[in-house]
């Protein structure tokens, strides 16, 4: 199991003003609200993720490590994805270190390459752009990594 990471002091307090103003509707980038029933309040938990799309598949990256979302979405193994006010249920299958470092490899590979997208990702994804696979598995030990995939009526 991952080793809990420390999360930017600023994170808490941005958080909730981007929830609001995403809950508002206004797009943020690649972020999407999620909300994870609590594994021991049952209560709703929403927060601000990236979502990123490789392969035609949905997938989430903690990249604080292991956080409380992350052990709510263990827990609950569903959420709810809300992007510009559309609400996706999805079930969380959380992947194994060497198949998410594959996804993380191919979703953000590209952004390492350039050097203005490069300096922004390190912040997340602080590996060089010439990784190797075992690097990128190394990372997917420490941050994991959800593949989220949307529920239809017939499979709720």
């Amino acid at each position: 199991m991952p080793a809990q990471s420390t999360v930017p002091r600023l994170v808490p307090i941005f958080n909730p003003l981007v929830q609001r103003l995403m809950g508002a509707g206004l797009p943020f980038g690649p972020n999407v609200l999620l909300t994870v029933h609590g594994r021991k309040s049952g209560l709703d938990r929403t927060f601000p993720v990236a979502l990123m799309e490789t392969g035609g598949r949905l997938y989430v990256q903690s990249p604080y490590g292991e956080v409380n979302w992350v052990r709510n979405l263990r827990a609950s193994g569903d959420a709810v994805l809300t992007r510009e006010r559309r609400r996706i249920p999805v079930a969380a299958v959380e992947l194994e270190p060497e198949v998410g470092g594959r996804v993380i490899r191919d979703a953000v590979a590209p952004y390492l390459r350039r050097r203005l997208t490069a300096a922004f990702m390190h912040i997340f994804v602080p590996l060089r752009r010439d990784a190797s696979i075992e690097e990128y598995v190394a990372h997917v030990r420490r941050h994991p990594v959800f593949e989220l995939r949307p529920l239809t009526d017939a499979a709720r």
